[in-house]
């Protein structure tokens, strides 16, 4: 593992509450009853400083933070056992909050698996905001890549720009960025039934693809976006490496502990922790 912390950013929390959750199942929690943001006021009033939310598939931590400051997050990271690239084996974020005095030992809020749609950091109600994988966009815009065998002969008929990635791959998709959604789709439409090699796809401005695309050419799949008036930060796994050491996810044990510790300043930390690959799992 790597010793030393890389900075990943920061985020506000002007609620007094951040959240970290899974991405996929953020706006699940108005459908399953109470809005984010009062579960995790909650769970924060209940004592020792958050809790762990879950209904249904829909996981989160919330952790009381002070909502005037900015607070950074950073990592530690490991090598994947799938293609040695380094992923997240500790997120760490400042609380802006003093360790309690007198206490001695770190909380253990829960425990959390990787979501293979990523995973957010941002304010409570904000977030109460967030649009999913299946949501409206609010700027009725959408993007469109397509690829395949037949990817160059389908970019000489249509056209078309590199979407970006980060490991530069030459062979990525192509596609066209900001399109009004019903243009998105004809055009895709179009690409697909051009030949059977090519498969194109629409992904809708919603939150969860913003995140996805601005964290698309960062280490670690970091992005960062603003959501109910809030900075959000996202973070995103490798697929291969998601099949390797998260699949399953709670179902099949995979989660990981997060907790509250104290900083080396002395403030507070929202520590989650995710140990190195073991060769006999």
């Amino acid at each position: 593992m790597n010793d030393s912390f890389t900075h990943l950013g920061t985020v506000t929390a002007p609620s007094g509450v951040l959240v970290f959750g899974m991405a996929t199942w953020l706006d699940l929690w108005p459908e399953v009853g109470q809005p984010l943001s009062e579960r995790a006021r909650e769970a924060v009033a209940a004592g020792a400083g958050g809790g762990h939310l879950v209904d249904d598939e829909a996981e989160a931590v919330a952790v009381g933070v002070d909502g005037t400051r900015a607070l950074t997050v950073r990592a530690r990271t490991a090598p994947s056992p799938f293609d040695e690239e380094p992923a997240i084996a500790v997120l760490e974020v400042d609380l802006g909050v003093p360790w309690p005095a007198g206490r001695e030992a770190p909380v253990l809020l829960g425990d959390l698996p990787v979501d293979r749609g990523g995973m957010v950091l941002g304010d409570a109600v904000g977030l109460d905001g967030w649009t999913g994988p299946e949501g409206e966009p609010a700027d009725g815009l959408a993007d469109v890549s397509y690829w395949g065998r037949d990817l160059e002969e389908a970019h000489q008929r249509f056209g078309g720009v590199r979407i970006p990635q980060y490991d530069g791959d030459p062979q990525g998709p192509y596609g066209w960025l900001d399109l009004p959604v019903g243009t998105a789709k004809a055009l895709a439409t179009e690409v697909a039934a051009y030949r059977g090699g090519v498969v194109s796809s629409v992904d809708p401005h919603t939150d969860f693809h913003l995140l996805h695309r601005a964290g698309r050419t960062r280490p670690l799949g970091v992005g960062a976006i603003e959501v109910g008036g809030c900075p959000v930060l996202g973070f995103s796994w490798c697929q291969g490496d998601h099949a390797v050491r998260h699949h399953g996810e709670r179902d099949w044990g995979r989660v990981y502990p997060v907790t509250l510790d104290r900083g080396a300043d002395g403030g507070t930390v929202l520590r989650w922790s995710i140990p190195e690959w073991a060769e006999e799992e």
